[in-house]
């Protein structure tokens, strides 16, 4: 880089100073990429300017040891296997700090050994991830991809067409559960978020036979294995939550268990889990055709106030969903806005706590019910539309198409 500003484009795309090893190398690239940032020229004379101003050397030896350094190099013309060499050093030691941290872990009798593996896979993984090349493209290359995929697309639609919902005017609408979506579910408690998003995530199951991980920060396993039952089977869930069930329900309920048995749904109950101990879990799960959380304000962050808490952690999940290349379906609560206005339908505007959950999600689908206020003091509800099991998805936001509303019925 001292000796051929060509090669700065090339270098400064793949290395980071962290990347160097010695303490002194780190300060001289951080200051060549200073002088690169502001569009400086970048040379011996450039640089030790920059130095000396940021107290790193002194004149004299600042000099000696840029030229010692340039004079080590014996072509320019290398630059490239250069910078893979740096990275690899870099990732080898990375890994044996890693090493280290998982060995100090598992070490100390009081860490719980699933944490121990939590952690020891998300550090291995941090380290992958950094191997990622998302460079610039040039919009050619993008552009041949694109019809490649079009062509493909052409001869098998259904290969590369969004995984269905089970819903068909939701999936006309929305085009299905795309990859690396993130689809926020909102609605005011007891709108019957989770049992929506149960639906799907069985039929995703049973009707696709994809891989579906369910996240519940709320209920345990067996509270959501009773509502599955309780949706397959068409038995009321108080009665099974009672346990008095006649010879009919019985029967109604050995066979949707039976229909249900090789499910590939997998449910994970912790309720202090963070995105990167899902994506860890997912990691090793392997192949998964959607990821259901449940739900958004029940995750906890270190952000200095909850609506940055929030920010984070919707940035982390739409992260997670690109880089699993996976649809993720997170469900959120809603402020008490739209209890104040007659109509009663959720906005856009009613999400809790934070508009990055606008931002972050491909898709908004938020659920409406009349028969949720029916009966309530001072509230006017259409008494035709406050019908029992009737329900309203309104499609706030849609990346992909069209919004709406549709109507379901459970």
């Amino acid at each position: 880089m001292l000796l051929d500003s060509d090669c700065l484009s090339t270098v400064m795309e793949g290395l980071r100073p962290e990347f160097f090893f010695s303490e002194h190398h780190r300060e001289i690239y951080s200051a060549i990429h200073r002088l690169f940032r502001s569009g400086q020229p970048v040379d011996v004379v450039t640089v030790l300017g920059e130095l000396i101003s940021s107290g790193t050397f002194t004149e004299d030896a600042g000099k000696r040891y840029l030229i010692s350094l340039a004079e080590a190099v014996p072509t320019t013309s290398h630059a490239t296997a250069y910078v893979r060499l740096i990275k690899e050093k870099y990732e080898r030691r990375a890994l044996i700090q890693a090493a280290h941290a998982i060995a100090g872990d598992a070490s100390d009798e009081t860490n719980d050994s699933t944490v121990v593996l939590d952690r020891a896979e998300q550090r291995i993984y941090e380290i992958a991830n950094q191997r990622a090349e998302n460079g610039l493209l040039p919009l050619r290359e993008v552009m041949s991809a694109a019809l490649d995929k079009l062509m493909l697309m052409e001869e098998d639609s259904e290969q590369f067409a969004g995984t269905p919902t089970g819903i068909s005017t939701l999936d006309s609408t929305i085009s299905g559960l795309n990859k690396s979506d993130l689809i926020i579910i909102a609605a005011r408690p007891g709108m019957g978020k989770t049992s929506f998003a149960l639906n799907i995530a069985r039929n995703v199951a049973v009707n696709s036979k994809r891989k579906v991980a369910f996240f519940s920060l709320e209920m345990s396993r067996e509270q959501l294995a009773l509502r599955i039952l309780s949706s397959e089977s068409g038995v009321e869930g108080k009665r099974l939550r009672e346990g008095r069930l006649s010879r009919e329900e019985w029967t109604a309920i050995a066979d949707a268990a039976a229909r249900l048995h090789g499910a590939p749904i997998f449910i994970d109950e912790h309720s202090d889990i963070t995105v990167t101990e899902m994506k860890a879990k997912l990691r090793r799960l392997g192949d998964v055709g959607l990821v259901v959380i449940d739900y958004l304000q029940l995750m906890g962050g270190k952000a200095q106030n909850r609506v940055q808490e929030i920010q984070e952690i919707t940035r982390a999940m739409k992260i997670m969903a690109k880089e699993l290349d996976v649809p993720v379906i997170c469900l959120s609560q809603l402020n008490r806005m739209a209890e104040g206005r007659k109509e009663h339908l959720p906005m856009l505007s009613d999400l809790r706590d934070s508009g990055s959950i606008e931002q972050d999600a491909d898709i908004v689908l938020m659920l409406y019910r009349d028969d949720y206020y029916a009966g309530k003091d001072g509230q006017d509800v259409d008494p035709e539309k406050a019908v029992k099991g009737r329900a309203i998805c309104i499609v706030a936001k849609n990346r992909h198409g069209e919004t709406g509303n549709i109507e379901l019925h459970w």
